[in-house]
């Protein structure tokens, strides 16, 4: 009976150390049953949290593609992503470049004989030109030719002295350009609407649905299933 006790005190002390957490550590079963009371202390500003609306719920689980571009410039980029991130939203980059356009221009045809008897020329050897626009500096002058980099467009030049023309010059009418769209694959419907509605100016070229969703992983799947059935029937 006394052996019985001395167990009975024994245990109830050893249960006793352990609930306090006293054993934490020795016997690695924490006394608190793996609660975390720290982390309800740690909340800042616990009164602002709100259950969701019935309709904010239904938009969660709403998926959409939505694409923003294009974007002109790394300087555009940088700005869009930017913003994105600070919305919380991740988005594939898709970029491609854009060629400029060099053209064989005239030299400056200020004298009004003198751009006729230009014009003339031109007419008789029936050569195509038209006035030169976009570069308001460099008019009033005749555009002979239009090319994708400026070695074609020096290439023409040499042609056209070959028969005879003189003032000829190689300008450059719009610089080649990076553009890109970022693409978020899967935006719930709340990030979609806030998104559509923000008046953020790395927005302004606008959210539109994507023109050619990613395949999702379940098609994908289905696809290669398919694709190994085939196969396998041959």
């Amino acid at each position: 009976m006394r052996v019985l006790v001395i167990v009975l005190v024994a245990v109830n002390a050893l249960f006793f150390a352990w609930s306090r957490g006293w054993l934490d550590l020795v016997t690695g079963i924490p006394a608190d049953g793996g609660r975390e009371p720290q982390r309800l202390a740690a909340q800042q500003h616990p009164e602002r949290i709100q259950p969701l609306a019935a309709s904010a719920a239904a938009a969660l689980s709403q998926r959409s593609c939505l694409e923003l571009g294009p974007l002109e410039g790394d300087a555009a980029l940088a700005a869009a992503q930017a913003a994105l991130k600070a919305a919380g939203a991740e988005a594939q980059l898709h970029s491609s470049e854009q060629p400029g356009v060099w053209v064989v221009a005239t030299i400056k045809l200020a004298d009004p004989d003198f751009r006729a008897r230009k014009e003339a020329t031109y007419k008789q050897m029936r050569l195509a030109f038209e006035p030169l626009e976009g570069l308001p500096a460099e008019q009033p002058a005749f555009v002979l030719g239009r090319h994708a980099s400026a070695a074609e467009a020096a290439a023409e030049i040499a042609a056209l002295e070959r028969r005879g023309l003189k003032g000829l010059r190689v300008l450059a009418l719009k610089p080649p350009v990076s553009r890109h769209t970022l693409v978020i694959a899967q935006a719930d419907g709340l990030l979609a609407g806030r998104l559509k509605a923000s008046k953020d100016p790395a927005f302004a070229a606008g959210f539109k649905a994507c023109s050619a969703p990613p395949p999702s992983a379940a098609s994908t799947a289905s696809a290669a299933s398919a694709a190994g059935a085939s196969a396998a029937s041959r």
